[in-house]
């Protein structure tokens, strides 16, 4: 199984080819301006621009607006989700812990939580991104509970809604977590997994 898409690529347009290095350039100033204080509302077509050193012309011409352009690039701060091997419930649920707990650790992961401060300002935004980039990923591990279900391994009964919160909700959160980085990073991430997942699974399996 894998996942699906966060977003549908932008159309292209008649004129030049667009230039990958422009794109990247583009979405890196808009996370770049998202991570500071201000958030969305630091976040114009004519700031991003300029952070990126591209005319404002160029910015539009790949994005009409930047509701479009933000969703686009928190979009970009997710990893893919990997391919899944269905041989287990919890392989694949361990599997798909770590890929979003690994999308938390980056840096600039910040940016996402000013953004949600922010989106009681902006709920056709917030939609958008509901819509484009969490949904998708968050119908993966539905798949996955359905399938335990199916098999069995699960309980007949199971609240797929609250297994799924569950879930993300502590990859997710441990990002936000205040104490000092671990001196083994990744292997810190892939013990919360476990971890997460081990505790899940004993008030879902069958």
């Amino acid at each position: 199984m894998t996942a699906t898409p966060q977003t549908s690529p932008v159309p292209a347009r008649p004129g030049r080819p667009r230039s990958a290095r422009a794109d990247k350039a583009i979405l890196e100033a808009t996370l770049d301006l998202l991570a500071e204080e201000a958030g969305v509302a630091g976040v114009s077509m004519e700031a991003v621009a300029a952070r990126a050193g591209v005319g404002k012309t160029t910015v539009y011409r790949r994005w009409p607006n930047k509701e479009r352009l933000i969703v686009d690039a928190l979009a970009a701060l997710k990893h893919p989700l990997p391919e899944l091997a269905g041989r287990s419930v919890r392989e694949d649920l361990l599997t798909l812990a770590r890929s979003i707990g690994a999308d938390h650790a980056d840096r600039r992961s910040r940016c996402v939580w000013n953004v949600l401060g922010g989106f009681d300002r902006h709920p056709e935004l917030l939609a958008r991104y509901r819509q484009e980039v969490i949904e998708p990923r968050r119908e993966v591990v539905r798949g996955v509970l359905r399938r335990g279900v199916a098999t069995g391994e699960l309980r007949p009964d199971l609240d797929i809604e609250v297994a799924v919160t569950m879930l993300v909700g502590a990859m997710t959160l441990q990002g936000r977590a205040p104490a000092p980085p671990p001196a083994d990073p990744a292997g810190a991430a892939g013990r919360l997994a476990e971890g997460v997942v081990d505790a899940l699974l004993r008030g879902i399996a069958a």
